[in-house]
């Protein structure tokens, strides 16, 4: 057995909620990127992270993205 930590999935987003959200600067969409857990907006350059399974939609929590 090995003592290697491991990370912690993150937890599903629901479907049905990527359904309704938008970005709330552009009001554009928003692409899933479940490996870092994250909701992408393109449009802004910004990606929204999902704690414990809830996106936190504001600007201020929000991390720039290089395109």
């Amino acid at each position: 057995m090995t003592d290697v930590p491991t990370q912690p999935r993150p937890a599903p987003l629901d479907p049905r909620l990527l359904e309704i959200l938008v970005c709330p600067i552009t009001k554009g969409e928003l692409i899933y990127d479940r490996d870092a857990g994250e909701l992408i907006s393109r449009q802004a350059g910004l990606a929204f992270p999902i704690r414990d399974g809830i996106p936190i939609m504001l600007p201020d929590e929000a991390r720039q993205i290089a395109e």
